[in-house]
This record gives structure tokens, sequence and C-alpha cells, in this order.
């Protein structure tokens, strides 16, 4: 019995070791990403770009995030707004952009027709539907973007393989602790298992901060209407474009999310439902996460350890790994100020990031703005017929 508690013992401290490899392999990727050579600056390229903004409520900010993609350094682009409701509190702010910078082409739309479950992506189809150009660029409301974001988002399509781009973001918050474990969340462990993908297979996902693709290409996956059912849009569209041989190309700036407050229960919940999106989008990817948790198996590691130094060592590389590999992620590639001030809320952002991974197993309800909604086989269900249609990554994300 001594004997076969040993043997498993040593495969647990062995398995324990596994975080550790993802941690060298974000830094790694990160390097090589980070410091890729830009391509020589020759002839611009610059096709005219059609910006799809779905909206629902207010976002922090939300004024200042419209007016940064008012302010692009780019010759032709257009800006289609589209809400559900004439009377949602966003259309005054939109009307507001309109006067201010009439010289951008901007429309507002609304009576969408409901092609699927998923509010955001019946948006979708109809501004692709009304967009005037063939590169279409789509972007949430709580996004803000520098004056050259189109420039390196066009550059990409230069390249006539690629199908689709995205981007990865960072995020500003007013400060709440629910707020700020997102934000420390998204650039020390969101955006290295994305550079790590980028590495290891390259890109086959979309992130829907940015998602940009020509027409073309949405046209050979169904166009939207084929991801109305879907909770993972982001993912279900960039996955859907290679899976048609298409590059996706991932972008080297970040884009900023304007966070507004959360509570730590919002903050919860909003972390289950992305853990579902995962779960339903990446069944194998998402269970492979369980060998990324530092935390949870260095703690373990001590616990059973046969000796104090081994208990030690792991506890330590945890610490030292993981510290390493947020700063090089977070703060030296994505330059998130925010992580650098907050680093040591990493091990706190990972104690909840297990959690949530466990709960992701016992849970296949979305609960959203009082409608409820059952998640089979990646697609929405509303579970009663007064449900309204789920919006996905637009306001009041939380």
């Amino acid at each position: 019995m001594h004997d076969a508690w040993n043997i498993f013992r040593w495969f647990l401290l062995v398995l324990a070791a596994a975080p550790f490899g993802f941690y060298l392999l974000s830094i790694w990727s990160a390097v090589s990403f980070f410091r890729r050579r830009e391509p020589a600056a020759g002839n611009p390229f610059t096709p005219p770009v059609s910006i799809l903004k779905p909206c629902r409520g207010l976002d922090r900010e939300i004024y200042e995030n419209f007016v940064s993609f008012c302010r692009q350094n780019y010759p032709h682009y257009e800006i289609l707004f589209a809400v559900a409701d004439r009377q949602d509190p966003v259309v005054p702010v939109i009307e507001r952009v309109m006067r201010e910078f009439p010289a951008v082409p901007i429309r507002l739309l609304d009576r969408i027709p409901t092609v699927g479950a998923n509010g955001k992506v019946n948006k979708l189809a109809r501004m692709a539907a009304e967009a005037r150009y063939d590169l279409l660029l789509i972007s949430d409301s709580d996004v803000r973007v520098m004056p050259d974001y189109l420039q390196r988002v066009a550059a990409a399509f230069r390249d006539p393989q690629v199908g689709a781009a995205t981007a990865m973001y960072r995020a500003e918050t007013e400060g709440s602790l629910g707020a700020e474990l997102e934000a420390v969340g998204i650039t020390s462990e969101f955006q290295a298992g994305v550079l790590s993908a980028w590495r290891l297979e390259g890109v086959r996902f979309a992130l829907g901060a940015t998602m940009a693709c020509t027409r073309k290409a949405l046209e050979t996956i169904g166009g939207f209407e084929a991801l109305a059912d879907y909770h993972s849009d982001d993912y279900e569209l960039g996955s859907r474009i290679a899976k048609r041989g298409y590059r996706v190309d991932l972008l080297r700036d970040p884009v900023t999310l304007v966070h507004g407050r959360q509570t730590f229960g919002e903050f919860a919940a909003h972390q289950l439902r992305w853990a579902l999106t995962t779960r339903f989008a990446r069944p194998g990817g998402h269970f492979g996460l369980l060998l990324t948790f530092g935390l949870p198996w260095s703690l373990l590691a001590a616990a059973i350890a046969p000796v104090e130094w081994i208990a030690a060592a792991y506890l330590g590389a945890y610490l030292a790994l993981r510290m390493a590999a947020a700063w090089t992620v977070g703060v030296w590639g994505l330059g998130d100020p925010l992580l650098r001030r907050r680093m040591w809320l990493v091990p706190l952002r990972d104690a909840t990031g297990f959690v949530t991974w466990v709960a992701s197993y016992f849970c296949t309800r979305i609960e959203w703005r009082g409608s409820a909604f059952q998640v089979v086989g990646g697609k929405l269900v509303p579970l009663d017929a007064t449900a309204e249609v789920i919006e996905t990554g637009t306001a009041a994300r939380g």
C-alpha cells in the first residue's frame, strides 16, 4: 500500500509541474511574437472599410470610445451602428457623434430581423447587408483605438490568403476589485493562451474586440446568419474562415477595452459565461486548461511532497514563473499599465480562474438581463418563450 501511494504521489508531482511548462511556453511565444520584424513600409494598403458596431446600453465613456473610430488616419471608411430598439439609451450618444463628425459617413440601423438567438449576430447580419465596402470590421462598443488602427488592420489583408484578422486587447477600469481581476486575467492569462496557440498551431479563431474579414471569406461560411444561434460568435467566425483555407492574422498592437465598475459577483458571473463559451467552442482545449493552473497544482504538490525542500521548490517555481510569464506577456508585450500596478492580484486571479473552470462543468445555463438560455452544443436555446435574444460582446459585458 505504501509503495502504491509513493508511485501515485510522484505521478501527481510530475503533473503538478505541467503549468510551469505552460508559463515557459507563454514567455517564449510572447518574445517570438513581439520581436517579429514588421514588414518594410511600402505603398500604403488602404482599401475602404465598413466598421460594424452592434450596440446595446451604455458602456463607461462610450462617447469617447465611438469618437476614437471617427478620428482615424484613413482615407475611406464608414461606420454602421445597429440597435434593436430606438429607445435604447445609446441612441442619443450615437446621434451626437453623427452631428459632431459630419465628414465621417455614419449610419444608425434599427428594426433588426431575428435570424437566431444571438442578438449581436442579428445586428451584424443586418449591417453586413447594408455595408458599402467589402472589408468588414466588427468592434464592440466598449473598445477604444488609436488613430492608426484602421491602417494596421487593413495592412493584414495585403496578403490575399488572409481572410480574417483579429487583435488582442487590454483593459482600463475604474478601480473596483471585480473589474481589476478581470483586467488582470485578460493580459496575464487569456492573452498568454492566445499567444501560445499562435506559436503552436496558428490562429484559428477571432477575438470579439476586433474581428475583420473580407466579404468573400464571410460568404464562404454562409454569412453571419450561419453564426446566429452560437454564443461564441467570435470563435466561430475565425474558426470557420480558417477551415475554408484562409489565414487568420493576429495583429501586433492591442486595442483597449474600457471597463466599468464590477462587483465581485458580476465578475464571477461574467467569467463563468466566458468559461462556458470556451467549454463548448473548444471542449478539448478547455479540459486541457487543467494543466495550466499553477496555483492549485503547486499547493497540492506542497501538501504531498515527501520533503520540505520539494514543497518549497514548487511554490517558489510557481511564483517566479507565473510572475515572469504575466510580466512578459502583459506588461512587456501588451504594455498593460494596470497589470504593472496590480501584479499582486495575479495569484488571486488564478484562484478564481480555477474555481470558474470547475464550475463550468456543472453549468450549461446562461442568465442575461433576466432571460435564461441553455447552451446545447455551443448553441443558445431560450428556456422560455418570453426570453429576449441574447446580446453577447456588446454593452454591459458584466
